[in-house]
């Protein structure tokens, strides 16, 4: 998802909840929650994502202060000053027409002043260019960043959305490996009291059954955990009890690699950031060469100056300003040579990201290959120790065969549907992985 289309969907939900919305405002209690609405939630609401968000507009502000030496810089000043003369201290006072004199001033006296000035950049030869540009591709950056944060988070919100799938199914199999247990004593107590079989057989049903139960209250507190983990993704910790929907059926995935590879290196935010830090220090070459260069300003200032004793006075000037370096002990040679070397550190982390990304999407695109083989083959698993568990209990009813028997049958069947539920919970979590490596939702 690019940038434009994470910023929109972010300004929807901002402006739809307040961000200081309470748990309970956002998540009704008892509702049913899709991926895509636990995603939302957490693009709203986790504290990882507002940082990025913040970020971003402080590099957005760094821009509009690279920009201020565009225009002219006014300041007004004011002074209050009292006085005690130095003995012996004159002043002018008028004796006529055209006639002046001076007398002491032994008094203490209030003296005011004040001054606007005003200067502009004229032309610096691209220092301010460079720099509006560096902070823009700054910019580009901390938005890149971000979109990397959306993406983490999305894909923590996915993998616990489905450990959440996962835990209900593996209660469902614990629920029902209790039934077919209690199923199993009621025999074993049936034919015990006609006499066809030992006490034994009764008590082996009843040690099966109480594993059957520590086994489902461990399935229900694992479920319990995995709801937690979902709303500590989702960045509302105090949500109400939902419910979520059961998305983890099997739904291939069809890529091809070199798909997968040109997609990441196209899509990935984490690239664009390495990208946007390259081009910001290739603009930091040429700032720093603006040290060779002069700058001319022009500048105007305004003075007035009034007292008790003395005559008022006020004064302006105006002017242009041409400063030229001559020497500053190498400075602007060291940092252009500071900006060159941070430029070879950035292009060669910007390729060995390239070889991650390469190497990522790989590893999650075998990954996921061998989950969808998973799937194929624990579902044959499940079917063929169902039909083990049917052929046991017809044994076992049929008074050939033995309580052990029809428990490690119901074990195994136990085992095969919770490593099937594994396998898909795998495969969603594979996709999801390949989904990240891509820089894709």
């Amino acid at each position: 998802m690019n940038m434009k289309k994470i910023f929109s969907l972010m300004l929807f939900i901002v402006l739809a909840v307040p961000l200081n919305a309470g748990a309970e405002d956002i998540i009704k209690k008892d509702e049913l929650l899709n991926l895509q609405r636990c995603v939302e939630i957490a693009v709203m609401r986790h504290p990882t994502i507002l940082a990025g968000r913040n970020n971003v507009s402080a590099s957005q502000s760094r821009v509009g202060q690279a920009k201020s030496n565009y225009y002219p810089q006014i300041d007004l000043s004011g002074a209050y000053s009292r006085i005690k003369p130095i003995t012996g201290a004159q002043r002018l006072v008028s004796t006529g027409i055209d006639g002046t004199s001076a007398e002491n001033v032994t008094k203490s006296f209030d003296q005011f002043s004040g001054s606007v000035s005003l200067s502009q950049n004229i032309y610096d030869f691209g220092r301010t260019s460079s720099q509006v540009d560096i902070q823009k591709f700054n910019l580009d950056a901390s938005r890149s960043n971000l979109e990397t944060t959306i993406e983490q988070v999305v894909f923590d919100v996915k993998q616990a959305y489905y450990g959440v799938l996962r835990a209900q199914r593996n209660r469902v199999v614990a629920q029902d490996t209790v039934k077919q247990f209690q199923l199993h004593l009621d025999q074993a107590k049936a034919f015990y009291e006609v006499g066809t079989r030992a006490k034994y057989d009764v008590t082996k049903a009843e040690v099966d059954l109480s594993n059957a139960k520590l086994a489902l209250i461990r399935s229900e507190n694992t479920l319990k955990v995995s709801k937690v983990t979902l709303n500590n993704t989702m960045g509302v910790p105090d949500a109400p009890d939902y419910a979520v929907e059961d998305n983890l059926a099997y739904e291939k995935y069809e890529i091809a690699l070199p798909q997968a590879i040109e997609t990441a290196y196209k899509n990935r935010p984490d690239l664009k950031a390495a990208v946007a830090a390259s081009r910001s220090f290739e603009r930091s070459i040429d700032f720093a060469k603006t040290g060779y260069y002069p700058v001319l300003t022009g500048n105007a200032q305004y003075d007035r100056s009034d007292t008790v004793f003395f005559p008022s006075g006020e004064g302006w000037s105006a002017g242009v300003a041409l400063t030229f370096p001559i020497f500053n002990g190498f400075l602007t040679k060291n940092q252009v040579e500071e900006a060159k070397a941070n430029l070879g550190v950035a292009k060669a982390n910007e390729e060995t990201l390239r070889q991650s990304i390469l190497l990522d999407v790989q590893q999650e695109y075998l990954n996921l290959v061998v989950a969808a083989e998973s799937i194929s083959n624990t579902g044959l698993t499940v079917k063929q120790a169902t039909e083990n568990l049917d052929i046991a209990n017809g044994r076992y009813a049929a008074g050939v065969g033995n309580p052990i028997e029809v428990s490690d049958a119901e074990v195994s069947l136990a085992v095969a549907k919770t490593g099937y539920n594994q396998a898909l919970y795998d495969y969603k979590v594979a996709r999801a992985s390949l989904e990240r490596a891509m820089g894709v939702r």
